[in-house]
């Protein structure tokens, strides 16, 4: 029997494997899987060595107060992957960690085959790494085509596959009057999958929706959040003593809430492009602490925060980063589309074009053939 082993650093990460390798599960029944994963693994029957939480680092500073803790996570992970044996390695996003632990893999069993899913992005910073993923990557996969010259240039072999989750899937509609009555608009909100992120960017979004339901009366706040945080969002609402507002995690409500929304606040990330496949007009938010940002800006080469924006060379959907990502902006941003509908209809035009570039409606089809001529 052929082994895979999934490798994945956070939810993104998780959610993103879970729809290649499920389309692969359909197709090959002879495979034995085991990963580093979370919910969306594990919903298609596959086991986790760990908990995914203890590998969610994000920024500069949290990573270096947990460089020991992050040191022997990995350590332990490549002795895990060593005894199991694969014959593919699938690592998945998440590059600090994910690759990481490749390089020591490739180094002890050069026999393991490695694959990575979601290219380190390059073109945003830090170029140089791309001759060093060559020594011990087999195969990458490309969410986006204007990333695969960066690999031809170093003969890294790799396959443009699309965003799996800009696949048109055919599901089954699911009544959402119960979470919604009385047929309110729907503002679908974002505030990441990461502690860091939620801590940083719920308080902001509290006030925010204060500030609307001021004005607003007729609106349903939806927060879209995992497992991990959908409780502590809930009761962070409930003490508000709001009565418009919820927080939902699971994948098919959340896929007809956003549906169904008119508008969505969301953080700065990948979720963006599936707003814009939905054809929902979006401002993206992102506030990280002092130090990191301005570790981040003095690496970045591009203009923008989120990926069509950087694609069009334009500012399509609103950005609020750092300074500007604060109640009252939010607030005005939003404001100011509701008495506009010429600037909604024109950014969902822009996005489209921009997005359509990015699908295939094969990418975990394509994928999969990657993964199994491999094996």
């Amino acid at each position: 029997m052929k082994k895979i082993f999934i490798l994945t650093g956070e939810p993104s990460g998780d959610k993103l494997a879970s729809t290649i390798i499920s389309k692969l599960k359909k197709n090959n029944s002879n495979i034995e899987y085991l990963s580093v994963g979370g919910t969306h693994l594990n919903s298609i029957g596959i086991k986790s060595i760990y908990d995914l939480n203890e590998v969610t680092y994000i920024g500069f500073t949290s990573v270096l107060f947990n460089i020991f803790k992050i040191k022997k996570k990995i350590n332990e992970t490549v002795k895990k992957i060593i005894e199991f044996k694969p014959d593919i390695l699938f690592s998945v996003d998440s590059p600090d960690f994910t690759l990481r632990v490749a390089e020591k893999v490739k180094k002890i069993d050069p026999d393991i085959k490695t694959i990575h899913f979601v290219a380190p992005q390059v073109w945003v910073w830090r170029e140089h790494r791309v001759k060093k993923l060559k020594k011990f990557l087999d195969h990458i996969l490309l969410l986006f085509p204007f990333e695969k010259k960066y690999f031809d240039k170093e003969n890294i072999p790799s396959t443009f596959i699309g965003h799996p989750l800009l696949e048109t899937v055919d599901r089954s509609k699911i009544d959402i009057s119960q979470i919604i009555k009385n047929h309110k608009k729907i503002i679908s909100i974002f505030p990441g999958s990461r502690r860091s992120e939620v801590d940083i960017l719920l308080p902001i979004l509290i006030n925010f929706i204060k500030m609307m339901n001021n004005k607003h009366k007729d609106i349903f706040y939806v927060f879209h959040s995992t497992s991990e945080f959908n409780k502590s969002i809930q009761d962070r609402l409930l003490k508000q003593g709001f009565t418009n507002c919820g927080s939902i995690s699971d994948e098919k409500i959340k896929s007809e809430i956003l549906k169904c929304s008119i508008f969505a606040v969301a953080k700065s990330g990948t979720i963006s492009l599936e707003i814009c496949n939905a054809k929902i007009p979006s401002i993206i938010i992102y506030k990280m602490n002092l130090i990191n940002y301005l570790i981040v800006k003095m690496l970045v080469k591009v203009k923008f925060a989120n990926i069509i924006n950087i694609a069009a060379n334009e500012e399509i959907i609103p950005e609020l980063i750092q300074s500007n990502c604060n109640s009252k902006n939010i607030y005005d941003k939003i404001d100011n589309f509701f008495s506009d509908s010429q600037s909604i209809k024109k950014q969902i035009e822009k996005t489209q074009k921009i997005v359509e570039n990015f699908k295939t409606n094969k990418s975990s089809e394509i994928a999969a053939s990657v993964l199994t001529s491999s094996l």
